[in-house]
């Protein structure tokens, strides 16, 4: 790790020593002297492997009919080829952002990035469910270090400001992108073959990192100390209990070992709290607990993965189950949802003077509700593919209000130097209700798709609710 710039103590030379450039709090000399951050990289390189990642996360929506049929997956465990990434994520996006704050938001980037070019090829040749379930979850953990080290360096690069706001936004649109790409290059690949649609984005992740390592400068916030992990630990043990039981309840809610696991997730989870408290260096700052824009932003991203990731996760395999429509037929229709959020994405900057952060969420909220409302009806089998068109466009419009504001409020509704934990703490909240959405989703698959859809739409309009509501200021609580 480079470090700043020191006075000579050579008392031979006779050239007199120059003092060392007091850097700001937050802020590591560039990787090369002279060099200073250049934001309209940063934002490239950083949008490229969000794009990738997302492209990755979304694969399995277009590829769960092969893959199941090739590794002979039951349908009470196809819910783990789903959630192996957003497992991964979840555990480790606390973590990343405390390592990438601490030891460098670029060394962390970088590797969180080369990580998931390797894993995600190497679940291309996984030759079961178990298997490729593991290597979903590495690939999940190697997706944390790439989202947590990315707004970090965004956060680095854009002071607070009018150009923070544009770059969250074009950040926001570009999961949108990653979102819309992954199942449509899965669905074409599909055709020849599934593992295809692994190892292209395998590639993509590499060419990243190679021009990351190129472009790329330094900053950290070091705060001293060891990482937290038996923070990380205990919060695992929660997260892996949890969505093991939302797996398993599938088959019954009411089995013993459904009701060990939840109340061992209950266990872990004040476990991680009792420790949080107690660490030099939490994962995340219980203080922050205090403050009104990062319960908004955290309680956006958890109803974000709860009733729009989700449920969106299995909307390719409901069309091509429920309507026997072509997994490039479903991927055309899923983009519909998505490129229309990451077209909003890239033009929500516009709203950032005229409507605050949580107000963009409620909106994006009952936007998403009102969309998949519209899809009542629409997914059975029995009407033309054109009555999705009107609630897909509509959805989509909500979530890429959400994808914009959710990144804008995640780094700053924390102080500068904790950007990247900021960044770990709001998508660890968004991937928690992904993996709880999916197995959700898939544990009403069988009452029929409307079931899931009108459950969906409740939590998007308690996501509504409870975003304004925790926004609001209370006496004695910091903003």
């Amino acid at each position: 790790m480079p470090q700043p710039a020191r006075a000579s103590a050579d008392t031979s030379s006779s050239t007199a020593p120059v003092p060392a450039r007091v850097s700001p709090p937050g802020e590591l000399r560039p990787r090369r002297r002279g060099a200073n951050p250049r934001p309209g990289v940063t934002l490239a390189v950083t949008s490229a492997a969000t794009t990738v990642t997302l492209m990755n996360y979304t694969a399995p929506m277009l590829t769960l009919p092969a893959m199941s049929a090739a590794f002979g997956t039951p349908a009470s465990a196809q819910a783990w080829l789903l959630n192996g990434t957003p497992l991964g994520l979840a555990v480790f996006l606390l973590v990343t952002g405390s390592l990438a704050d601490d030891h460098g938001r670029r060394r962390v980037f970088l590797l969180g990035t080369l990580a998931l070019g390797l894993t995600t090829g190497l679940g291309a040749f996984a030759p079961s469910t178990l298997t490729f379930t593991l290597a979903r979850v590495a690939q999940g953990a190697a997706s944390a270090a790439v989202l947590a080290g990315s707004l970090g360096l965004l956060a680095h690069a854009f002071p607070s400001g009018p150009r923070r706001v544009r770059a969250t936004g074009v950040w926001g649109a570009f999961v949108s992108a990653g979102i819309a790409l992954g199942p449509l290059l899965a669905g074409a690949l599909s055709t020849i073959d599934w593992r295809l649609a692994y190892e292209v984005p395998a590639l993509g992740a590499l060419a990243v990192a190679a021009l990351g390592a190129r472009a790329l400068t330094e900053s950290r916030a070091p705060r001293g100390g060891r990482p937290d992990i038996a923070g990380a630990l205990a919060l695992g043990l929660a997260l892996a209990a949890l969505l093991t039981a939302l797996t398993l309840g599938r088959d019954g809610w009411l089995r013993v070992p459904v009701g060990l696991l939840l109340l061992g997730a209950v266990v872990c989870t004040a476990v991680f709290a009792a420790v949080e408290r107690r660490s030099r260096t939490p994962m995340i700052d219980p203080a922050l607990l205090r403050r009104p824009a990062f319960l908004a932003a955290t309680s956006g991203a958890l109803f974000t993965g709860l009733a729009v990731i989700g449920l969106f996760s299995c909307l390719p395999a409901i069309l091509q189950g429920g309507t026997g429509m072509s997994p490039l037929g479903a991927a055309w229709l899923f983009v519909i949802w998505s490129g229309t959020a990451f077209l909003v994405a890239l033009q929500a900057r516009r709203l950032a003077g005229r409507l605050a952060a949580h107000h963009q969420l409620a909106v994006g909220f009952v936007l998403s509700t009102a969309g998949v409302l519209g899809l009542l009806g629409s997914l059975d089998g029995d009407g033309p593919w054109a009555r999705m068109l009107p609630g897909l466009f509509v959805a989509g419009v909500g979530s890429g209000l959400l994808n914009a504001a959710l990144p804008r409020l995640a780094v700053d509704s924390v102080p500068p130097e904790r950007a990247a934990m900021g960044s770990g703490a709001n998508n660890t909240a968004r991937y928690i209700g992904s993996a709880a959405g999916v197995s959700l989703t898939i544990a009403l698959s069988p009452a029929g798709p409307d079931t899931a859809l009108v459950v969906a739409a409740v939590l998007g309009l308690a996501g509504a609710v409870v975003t304004v509501g925790v926004a609001r200021p209370r006496p004695g609580r910091p903003s």
